[in-house]
């Protein structure tokens, strides 16, 4: 039998004395580790080099992701500056939060508005493979991906793979809180 979550406990808390099943413990510590490496790789991905553009084979520069964001809004793109930001370094930020509120017990709200993030998750992942493909087809750098990108995509892969076993955890204890609160009325 899994366990289930009475809703005054978090998720993350297992109820030993319902008799858990192993599986739903499991897929609760799984959520928790995958949050955990998300938010770590979200913050490696954004101050590690993304890039390493060599030009004239002379000059070689390695920006991370906030080193842009900073280079363009001090060189006057403010509003590219923003939109990179906004999709880059916020939205990935608060789907993360948001996840960690949701799996603490948070309300049904925040799981429908989830949903609405998770179909706009890899579009970060898809500005900065842009910027790659923008620098290696201009013919006026060699662009070579840098632990950053790699980061940056795990991260939203962490958070991807979190949010689809709160789903499946949050059904499960669905159905075995429900049945249990009936049969005490």
């Amino acid at each position: 039998m899994p366990c289930g979550y009475d809703f005054g406990e978090t998720k993350l808390q297992v109820v030993a004395s319902k008799g858990c099943d192993s599986h739903f413990a499991f897929m609760i510590i799984l959520v928790a580790c995958s949050l955990f490496a998300a938010a770590f790789c979200l913050g490696l991905g954004l101050v590690l080099p993304l890039l390493q553009f060599q030009r004239l084979y002379f000059f070689v520069d390695t920006p991370s992701l906030w080193e842009i964001i900073v280079g363009l809004f001090s060189n006057g793109s403010a509003a590219l500056g923003l939109l990179v930001l906004i999709f880059s370094v916020l939205f990935p930020a608060v789907k993360i939060l948001a996840l960690f509120y949701h799996a603490m017990g948070g309300d049904d709200e925040v799981s429908r508005r989830l949903a609405a993030f998770s179909k706009w998750s890899m579009l970060d992942v898809l500005l900065v493979a842009l910027f790659i493909f923008a620098a290696k087809t201009s013919g006026l750098a060699a662009a070579i991906t840098q632990p950053g990108v790699w980061f940056f995509a795990a991260s939203t892969l962490f958070a991807a793979f979190a949010s689809a076993m709160l789903a499946r955890t949050k059904k499960a204890g669905a159905e075995v809180s429900a049945p249990a609160k009936n049969e005490n009325l």
